[in-house]
């Protein structure tokens, strides 16, 4: 059965699909830059994490025949390269969107170089759960066979949203966003907390990069990230660094993301391609409307500066 058996109900169909399967890198990126920024701290590396996390778990994967085996070891990959990121940015006079540009170069590279033995072989993949198991359209089955790590990243943004704003953790992450000074106050150390905060947000970026190897497209190779990682820094300030927020921001990317496929599931053969440009222009759109000389971002911690 193909995309024309059901009309141009195939496209919204195709839409929702891929903001499934193409929003779920996003929102760990996203969830994860959303922690190191609330923390005071921003991390422009995560292309870099999220494409070694992707071959860590691949390689992971291939050796031990366990994808979640592969998902552990991209999470750790992802914190040791955010607690690298976090520890030369401790030291004064080091400017933090250079050195995520490194480290983005550094994951990038280290990934092509000890990936390539991975390229050819088959690892397992992830498992999905048939929501449209009731259906006998193929489609509907197609859109609605939804991996967990998707559920587990809207279990995550929720969580995030609860323990920012009742835990004491969540209370010491605003502090230190903040103000530097008030968190020092408070007894608390900036640079640890930002450490921290800076490797949890890799470990997540990585996760994104493990499902993209592992599931959706589902393979290893140099070019498997379309700058996942980037553009989760202008979903974050879409966001206002809200975990909710960073969800929603990151469906709507993946429904962009979705739309060129779908239009051409339905016959439309004919200019297509330019729609697989929505994501980033919609990037773009996002970083003029929220940008203005003469007030500041709504919800933007305190201590974070990109001119730092």
């Amino acid at each position: 059965m193909d995309g024309t058996d059901i009309g141009l109900w195939g496209v919204p169909l195709a839409i929702i699909a891929g903001a499934i399967r193409v929003s779920t890198p996003f929102i760990f990126v996203s969830l994860g830059e959303m922690i190191t920024e609330r923390s005071g701290r921003i991390n422009l590396g995560l292309e870099g994490t999220l494409v070694f996390g992707a071959m860590a778990a691949y390689a992971t994967a291939v050796l031990t025949g366990s994808p979640w085996l592969g998902v552990l070891a991209a999470m750790v990959a992802g914190s040791v390269f955010g607690l690298i990121h976090g520890f030369i940015c401790k030291f004064p006079k080091v400017n933090d969107i250079a050195i995520g540009i490194a480290m983005m170069q550094f994951g990038m590279g280290l990934a092509f170089f000890l990936g390539k033995p991975f390229i050819q072989p088959a690892a397992p993949k992830l498992p999905s759960i048939p929501f449209g198991a009731w259906s006998s359209v193929a489609q509907v089955q197609a859109a609605l066979n939804i991996n967990v790590l998707f559920l587990i990243g809207i279990a995550l943004a929720f969580v995030l949203t609860w323990a920012l704003r009742n835990t004491r953790l969540g209370l010491i992450l605003r502090v230190v966003g903040d103000s530097s000074d008030a968190a020092r106050a408070m007894g608390l150390n900036p640079d640890t907390i930002r450490l921290l905060a800076t490797a949890i947000g890799g470990a997540l970026a990585a996760v994104g990069g493990a499902y993209l190897s592992l599931f959706y497209p589902g393979s290893w190779n140099e070019g498997i990230s379309s700058g996942q990682g980037l553009m989760a820094v202008a979903l974050v300030i879409f966001a206002r660094w809200n975990p909710i927020g960073c969800l929603l921001a990151s469906l709507l990317f993946g429904g962009a993301g979705a739309l060129g496929p779908a239009l051409q599931s339905v016959g439309v053969t004919s200019g297509y391609y330019l729609f697989y440009a929505a994501p980033y222009v919609l990037t773009l759109v996002i970083m003029i409307a929220t940008s203005s000389p003469t007030r500041s971002l709504a919800g933007a911690p305190g201590a974070l500066s990109l001119t730092k």
